[in-house]
Order: C-alpha cells, then structure tokens, then sequence
C-alpha cells in the first residue's frame, strides 16, 4: 500500500503569531478550554534554515567527544555482555572493560574525523528550521468559536 501524498494545511485561519511558543499557548489555552483542539493545525510560514555557533572545535575537544561517546557505547555493549557472565565479579570487569576499549576506539574516531576535515568547518552547531510566523488554522465549523476563544486569550495577555 503506497503512502497517501502529502497534502496542504485547510482551514480558517483563526490566529497568526511571531513564534512557536505563542501558537502552542493558543492551542493549549483552546485545550484548557474544551475546544476540540483536533480540528485545529499550526502552520509555520516564511521558513529559515537556522545554524546556531555553539563553540569552536579544537581537536582535543574532538578527541574528549569521541573519547565520551565511545565511553557510553562500550558502557552499553559491556552490560550487553555482562548479562551472560557467569559471576558477578566478572561481570564488573567486562562493563569496566567495555567502557576503556570503547573510550579508546572512540579517541581514535574523534581524532580521525577531526583530520579528515583538514581545519574546515571547526566549530561546532545546531541546526533548527524556524518560522517567521505562526497560523493557527481551524476547520469552518469550529473556527468562530476558535475565534472568541482566541480573543479572550488576547484580553488576558495582550497579545493576538
């Protein structure tokens, strides 16, 4: 059975704010309210690729993340194993070992990744898709009820 193609937003629209927290609030006020908050979608419009600098990647930063993220795996595969250890006194050994050969493989990885880039690209981010507003869409049967509901809204807290 084939996925159903992606169809566009409908409805009234019954609200537009500057960000995502107030058109949740909206929702979440409609909610509080008993409106029926199914007939009801928060369409972002005017979308922007956001790449926000969190710090510079130095290599030995490089080498503790990759020293940590393999800590963390050879934690999991070194419980995994320990769960058909014989003793506990063993058991202890394979997590403690896991974690070191895990930590080293993960020095080796960070380092690696980090030469590979040759010294482009050294800093790291995140990456969000934002909005430059937010709709609140409402389906035509519910939408003037959305409408009073949302303006109460707006006479408490001075926004629309």
């Amino acid at each position: 059975m084939a996925a159903p193609l992606p169809e566009p937003p409908s409805g009234l629209k019954v609200g537009s704010y500057p960000n995502y927290a107030d058109a949740q609030r909206a929702v979440d006020y409609l909610s509080d309210n008993k409106f029926p908050v199914e007939n009801v979608t928060i369409v972002g419009s005017d979308l922007r690729l956001v790449e926000r600098v969190t710090g510079r990647l130095t290599q030995g930063r490089a080498i503790a993340v990759g020293a940590g993220a393999g800590a963390w795996w050879g934690l999991f595969v070194g419980i995994l194993i320990s769960l058909f250890a014989r003793s506990g006194g063993s058991a202890l050994v394979l997590v403690i070992t896991g974690v070191v050969i895990g930590a080293i493989f993960g020095v080796i990885f960070g380092w690696v990744g980090y030469r590979a880039t040759g010294g482009h690209r050294d800093f790291t981010s995140r990456t969000q898709v934002v909005a430059s507003t937010y709709d609140l869409l409402c389906q035509p049967q519910k939408a003037e009820e959305a409408r009073n509901l949302l303006a109460k809204l707006a006479l408490h807290t001075g926004t629309l």
